[in-house]
């Protein structure tokens, strides 16, 4: 369990005090799900550049140029890949015809296995969720068909948010969660994984601003926000991120067997909500899947 974060600045209305001041509070509150590794990316005089460290998102100390206008961030809890070294932590780099950023929140079952059949690059870097990068690259050109084509191909649990070098922002919307309010008088976009901790960190970072209005994001949609704040959704197929061997796993792990990372990681927080790790046994034992048990958890409805 991780999660996703971000603004965009598209009016260039906050200056870049303001911006940290918020970025820093989102990344604070998205620390309840995840303090293993914080990381930012951002395009700043021509270049996309990426910060990222072992650390939990307080400990991180953001210097946000002033011509800096979206910034996408996310924090970890690790399943796969040492955090410990930097390169497994997100936004991971890619490079198709133009280099982007990219980071998940979910878990993928199959990258072993595309790694094999796409004849992927070798890589040092361990963690399941650099498969999307690597197909992303494979198809030298960034843009809503190859991030449709690499969507299909993933099975698990996914949303993903990739920053493009033209300050093009996409948001996957998968079978996890995330929000995304706009501020239409600001010209400002803030997201996160649920609402429970983009609330708590608007609140911190941006108290006086107008009342926003939520961008209905849907399982299946590819969204860009450009950088006059326009809006573009195409779809994706998301039959294959239920593939029956998926299902099968997550059957397996409700009836005791299996050690997946995803409920180790609900069991470990579920304090933080006034829960228990039995209380999670119990949902799992209602046939709930894991993001479903997140959701009660982090917003009280699923």
């Amino acid at each position: 369990m991780c999660c996703l974060f971000g603004i965009y600045d598209y009016r260039g209305s906050l200056t870049a005090s303001q911006k940290r001041r918020l970025l820093s509070a989102l990344a604070t509150a998205s620390e309840a799900r995840g303090t293993d590794a914080t990381g930012i990316a951002y395009n700043s005089s021509g270049r996309l550049a990426i910060y990222k460290r072992p650390w939990p998102a307080h400990l991180m100390r953001f210097r946000l140029p002033e011509d800096t206008r979206c910034i996408m961030g996310h924090t970890r809890m690790t399943t796969q890949g040492d955090e410990k070294h930097n390169f497994n932590n997100h936004p991971f780099p890619g490079m198709a015809d133009i280099p982007f950023a990219l980071a998940h929140n979910g878990v993928l079952y199959n990258d072993k296995e595309l790694r094999r059949e796409k004849k992927l690059p070798a890589t040092k870097i361990e963690t399941d969720s650099y498969v999307a990068v690597q197909l992303l690259e494979q198809q030298d050109k960034l843009g809503f068909s190859a991030i449709r084509r690499m969507a299909e191909a993933l099975q698990g649990t996914l949303t993903l948010t990739i920053l493009d070098g033209r300050d093009d922002l996409y948001i996957v919307k998968g079978n996890n969660p995330m929000t995304l309010y706009h501020f239409p008088q600001l010209g400002l976009y803030a997201y996160a994984s649920t609402e429970a901790v983009l609330k708590k960190g608007l609140k911190k970072g941006l108290a006086r601003a107008e009342r926003p209005v939520e961008v209905e994001l849907n399982e299946g949609e590819i969204l860009r926000i450009d950088r006059q704040g326009r809006r573009k959704v195409e779809t994706f197929n998301t039959e294959n991120l239920y593939d029956s061997r998926f299902l099968f796993g997550w059957l397996k792990l409700s009836c005791g067997g299996g050690n997946d990372g995803y409920v180790r990681e609900l069991k470990s927080i579920a304090g933080v909500y006034g829960y228990t790790a039995k209380d999670v046994d119990t949902f799992l034992s209602y046939g709930m899947y894991p993001e479903e048990i997140e959701e009660i958890m982090c917003c009280g409805e699923v």
